[in-house]
């Protein structure tokens, strides 16, 4: 009798001790459910970022092939308007160094396109390049038998080419890069860009309108 009166006794104390934790563990069950859908969100504003950054610097690898491409026409170029603009080595000399310093901006921004610093050097040589070949080509215009040379109207004809799809993979790959920015800076993913340093991009722009457009020459 003694014993069942001690074991009601126990019984009772347990669903008392349970009714006074069972606000507490609902509580605690609530905090851990609300910590569980913020740890998803985290984790999926992460990945949707990573994914916009990638996509970006998959972009701008397709800027890098054709200014691989349009480097390695220039020394061509120049080689065979040498030998008829003599009197022009000033200009051949400034698309010579034009051409190198856009090469070293594109190295350094290739090793990481996420860099603003490296962009924004690469934009200006890039507008620099663009502005001297704009001035050899206008000088061709002085030279008929150069313009009629079989080899220059073809890596003219080649360097236009490539001008052209730089143009439209500097478009993709700022259209890559507003889309990108736009997400590390809204709400609230911006808390997830924050604390896992997610910098932001820098556009490919080139600023003076004579030094966007791609040379042109008229035969």
């Amino acid at each position: 009798m003694t014993e069942a009166f001690h074991t009601l006794r126990f019984n009772r104390f347990n669903q008392t001790i349970l009714t006074l934790m069972m606000p507490a563990l609902i509580i605690l069950g609530v905090i851990a459910f609300i910590a569980l859908l913020v740890g998803l969100w985290a984790m999926g504003a992460y990945n949707g970022l990573v994914t916009l950054r990638n996509r970006f610097k998959n972009a701008f690898a397709q800027i890098d092939v054709q200014l691989k491409r349009r480097y390695d026409l220039i020394p061509n170029l120049v080689e065979t308007a040498k030998g008829y603009m003599k009197h022009e080595r000033e200009t051949l000399d400034a698309v010579v160094s034009a051409r190198a310093e856009a090469q070293k901006c594109e190295v350094n921004v290739n090793a990481d396109p996420t860099d603003p610093a490296a962009m924004a050097a690469l934009s200006k040589a890039e507008g620099q390049l663009g502005g001297v070949l704009g001035r050899l080509m206008m000088l061709t215009e002085n030279y008929p038998d150069l313009k009629a040379n079989e080899n220059m109207m073809q890596l003219t004809e080649e360097l236009t080419t490539t001008e052209n799809k730089v143009s439209f993979a500097r478009q993709a790959y700022n259209d890559s890069v507003m889309v990108y920015n736009t997400k590390r800076e809204v709400f609230p993913s911006n808390i997830v860009a924050g604390m896992f340093n997610f910098k932001e991009a820098a556009l490919f722009e080139i600023t003076e309108q004579a030094e966007r457009e791609a040379p042109k020459v008229k035969f």
